[in-house]
């Protein structure tokens, strides 16, 4: 080849490289449909997963993105995690300007060095390395380089483009290779709508997504992770801490868990155990036994993280947290596990999703997943779930924390994918009794008595354990739509027996009523007025999901200030579809009295997005009949 000619397609190739990387910097080479609904825009991000054997694994990863706004800055993400068995090798950030020019440059050492954890943790040794830019001006660029090697090959990370609202995405890729003997497994979720090129060779996968506009958060759709599009991939050969093993499906995985990091934690004294078998001694049935020493964990221990250990997922021996008397989400779990067994119960270390979101268990997918660690009891009927953390839960309440999901539930012999408890919407039971009394000038004097269950329970359960202010705040926000309220009186139990939460409130309301010269202009609804309207969409993209039902009912007395009576009154209604229904009726008790009464259901379920406006009507309707108002005018004498 001519010398002279190939220097010239070098010199031709370096400039066009060089051009393509300077067009990621400025702001103006952005395509205006991904700034569109964007606070940030990731214009590259390019991962790279090296699997050297079971025991190593070096994570490579470029990030280029352009922050358009303040709410942006969060989207930047320039950390990295570490701990004895991963360790940095490269860490840096370069910061440009709109116009792509280079600003600053951030070595390894001007990153700031904190534990890994909250501040509730007793003692770690996972750590992160962050870095947080504070901005002149808007926009600006940031690009973060890493490379990390890790010892444990069990944490794979998913090729996950879009990570959150409003980042839309220029281009993203993520590549795995790893030798022969070596399996590795992956499943694409959500690309529906988006064109993933993938290329698969001998120990190698390349995935990559481009042009993928910011999603917008809607009400009432599905949870981001599942609307998200993601490639999971997983190695059914890998290592945790020094333990190696293969696994092929959730039953291999249940087998690994159980006998390699939970077995031999269960090392109770026998004294302890003598002393569970006579605290449970009088009880009837096994039930009963496992809500004793449910009651008897809550009361004798306390919730403060421990991340140490096989990756954080092996438990702290039951002895130990028998002693301390205290443990996290893993070591509370097992320590109740190990004294059920003490006393012939059987009950299972379970691993979940935690967050109000509802999120699954792949069930075809046998991967390193989950992030907290509660308790399942089998039963006859029914399946008994334990919240091991909380202090202050009923047993076998789990709450939106944990409700309604499939979930890992580790026995000796394997494990299964298991549903936990989902509330009805006659569960998430509220029922109000009430009575007020309407003033001449127009305020009212109000008793309120509110039993609330299910879900509503897990709603107010912490209201207990606040300040008489907080209180007082916490139910002025609950009726922000009455004016001057002043609560007389606050009496709230929380009844763990039955999974009740019960409020006795009394208040006044001042100008509650409207007067309008002989007339008093009275909003009948006062005390449990739906004021929510979802968000209105013109092109909605999500379908709806209604995640968690209810039922509310309502009695309430009222009684009519001396001298008026009634002149005009709204009629009874009624509103019954798909998405639940609401019912309202106004009874005269005397001449002086009325009682008002009030349905209303919310029906959890899966629809199109197509149903969204009719749903949305259906709650403007009942906010326009909550907002119903009946007219008195003095009696002529």
């Amino acid at each position: 080849m001519n010398l002279k000619f190939s220097v010239n397609i070098c010199i031709l190739f370096t400039t066009m490289l060089v051009f393509g990387q300077e067009n990621l910097y400025p702001v103006i080479t952005i395509p205006s449909e991904l700034s569109a609904n964007s606070n940030a825009v990731i214009r590259l991000n390019e991962q790279s997963v090296i699997i050297d054997s079971e025991s190593e694994m070096h994570v490579q990863g470029r990030k280029i993105i352009t922050v358009l706004n303040k709410r942006g800055d969060r989207h930047v993400d320039a950390h990295v995690y570490y701990d004895p068995n991963i360790k940095i090798k490269d860490l840096k950030v370069s910061i440009y300007n709109a116009s792509g020019i280079l600003i600053d440059k951030i070595k390894e050492n001007d990153f700031k060095d904190v534990s890994a954890v909250p501040g509730g943790t007793l003692y770690s040794d996972s750590r992160v390395k962050y870095y947080n830019y504070t901005p002149i001006k808007y926009p600006y660029t940031v690009e973060f380089n890493y490379e990390i090697v890790n010892k444990n090959t069990a944490f794979i990370r998913s090729f996950m483009p879009v990570k959150d609202y409003l980042v839309s995405v220029e281009k993203s890729s993520y590549r795995i290779t790893y030798p022969e003997h070596i399996n590795i497994k992956s499943k694409e979720k959500n690309f529906e709508n988006f064109n993933l090129e993938k290329e698969v060779g001998d120990g190698e996968i390349y995935f990559e997504v481009k042009n993928i506009e910011a999603f917008k958060q809607e009400d009432y759709s599905p949870g981001f992770f599942d609307i998200a599009p993601m490639v999971l991939v997983r190695s059914t050969e890998f290592q945790l801490e020094g333990v190696q093993t293969k696994v092929e499906n959730w039953n291999d995985f249940g087998k690994w868990m159980y006998h390699d990091l939970i077995k031999d934690t269960h090392d109770l004294s026998e004294a302890t155990k003598i002393k569970m078998q006579e605290l449970v001694k009088d009880e009837p049935d096994d039930l009963s036994k496992a809500k004793k020493i449910y009651e008897y964990v809550q009361n004798k221990s306390r919730y403060i993280g421990v991340q140490v250990g096989i990756g954080g997922w092996k438990p702290f021996n039951a002895s130990e947290v028998d002693a301390l008397g205290y443990g996290d989400c893993k070591g509370l779990t097992n320590y109740t596990l190990a004294l059920l067994q003490a006393v012939g119960i059987k009950s299972n270390y379970t691993v979940v999703y935690a967050r109000a979101s509802q999120r699954s268990f792949e069930p075809d997918f046998a991967s390193m997943q989950g992030n907290h660690v509660i308790l399942n009891i089998p039963t006859e009927g029914e399946d008994v779930w334990l919240e091991c953390t909380s202090q202050k839960l009923p047993f076998g309440f789990i709450g939106v924390f944990t409700d309604d999901r499939d979930v890992l539930v580790i026995t000796p012999e394997g494990a299964q994918i298991k549903h936990t408890k989902k509330y009805t919407v006659e569960e998430n039971f509220q029922t109000i009794k009430a009575q007020y009394e309407v003033q001449n000038d127009g305020g009212i004097s109000a008793k309120v008595k509110v039993i609330s269950k299910g879900i509503q329970y897990g709603d107010k359960y912490n209201l207990e354990v606040e300040t008489k202010r907080e209180l007082d705040k916490a139910y002025k926000n609950r009726w922000k739509y009455l004016n001057r309220m002043a609560i007389d009186n606050m009496h709230i139990e929380n009844n763990k027996s039955t999974a009740e939460f019960i409020e006795d409130i009394n208040f006044q309301a001042g100008g509650y009523a409207k007067k309008i010269g002989d007339r008093l202009l009275l909003t009948l609804n006062a005390v449990n007025r739906n004021t929510e309207i979802p968000d209105r969409y013109r092109n909605r993209k999500w379908p709806l999901k209604i995640s968690r039902g209810f039922k509310d009912v309502d009695e309430v007395e009222i009684k009519l200030p001396a001298g008026y009576q009634i002149e005009a009154k709204p009629n009874n209604a009624l509103i019954e579809n798909k998405f639940g229904s609401y019912k309202v009726e106004l009874e005269e008790k005397n001449e002086n009295t009325l009682v008002y009464k009030r349905e209303f259901i919310v029906n959890d379920g899966d629809f199109p997005k197509e149903d969204y406006s009719a749903f949305r009507n259906f709650y403007k309707k009942v906010a326009q009949l909550d907002n119903s108002k009946i007219a008195l005018i003095k009696k002529k004498l």
